[in-house]
């Protein structure tokens, strides 16, 4: 008897998971992507629940993120960082579609 095959058998001599390599290195690592809108380019990242460890003023509603809510963090890609900006998920969806918010008092 033989012993048993722990990993999945490839199709048709395929070696890598389907998608380039970027594709794979961002699944494995969580890193950043890229999006580019008609506000610009940004470089954009997923925080997880889990991740989310202090509380943060989403410039899309001027609301709290607390901790412990997923959201996203976007920024230039080509500036300093210092332009770091953590956003509501659905903020950052429609942030195209909405008009001037301003901050409550």
């Amino acid at each position: 008897m033989s012993p048993r095959r722990n990993s999945p058998r490839r199709r048709n001599g395929q070696s890598r998971p389907p998608g380039g390599d970027d594709e794979v290195f961002q699944r494995i690592t969580g890193a950043e992507r890229r999006e580019t809108g008609p506000d610009g380019e940004w470089a954009v990242r997923r925080i997880s629940g889990s991740a989310a460890t202090k509380t943060y003023r989403c410039p899309g509603c001027y609301q709290e993120i607390p901790p412990a809510v997923p959201h996203v963090v976007a920024w230039r890609p080509f500036g300093g960082g210092d332009d770091r900006r953590h956003w509501h998920s659905s903020c950052w969806e429609h942030r195209t579609s909405r008009g001037v918010r301003f901050p409550r008092r």
